[in-house]
């Protein structure tokens, strides 16, 4: 069984991206922005579509780290429906949120991308204003 950092670098591969948009867009999964109030995002799906909802406020990183996060849940949680994910999920023990957060991170940025751009994770996550205890979640 792949981990989570195999499975992101497989989607890249596979789809020669590691856009989150793009790719779940590839997959035919549809992407909605709406008026979420605190809550950054959820995944759902509806008569077998999946379907990932992103708050229309957050910031364009934002969005992306987002959208990374519940395509993890595509598909690494295919058959749940996930829970709102709000900012305080981001501190979350709940593990399939932690491991939605890595596969984001490992999608987002992989290791080829940080060594081309010569930067180091923690200068990826502060410009994505990610918190960086993100990295510490043990995988």
């Amino acid at each position: 069984m792949l981990s989570i950092k195999g499975k992101a670098n497989e989607l890249i591969d596979k789809y020669g991206t590691n856009c989150p948009f793009k790719i779940a867009k590839m997959m035919g999964i549809i992407i909605t922005y709406e008026n979420l109030g605190n809550t950054l995002g959820y995944f759902s799906k509806n008569f077998r579509v999946p379907i990932i909802h992103i708050n229309e406020k957050a910031s364009e990183y934002g969005k992306k780290f987002i959208c990374g996060h519940e395509l993890g849940h595509v598909i690494l949680h295919p058959e749940v429906n996930t829970p709102f994910l709000k900012k305080s999920t981001f501190y979350s023990a709940d593990k399939k949120e932690k491991e939605a957060n890595i596969f984001a991170i490992e999608l987002l940025f992989p290791d080829s991308m940080l060594e081309v751009e010569n930067i180091t994770l923690y200068e990826a996550l502060e410009q994505y204003k990610i918190p960086k205890n993100l990295t510490k979640l043990n995988y």
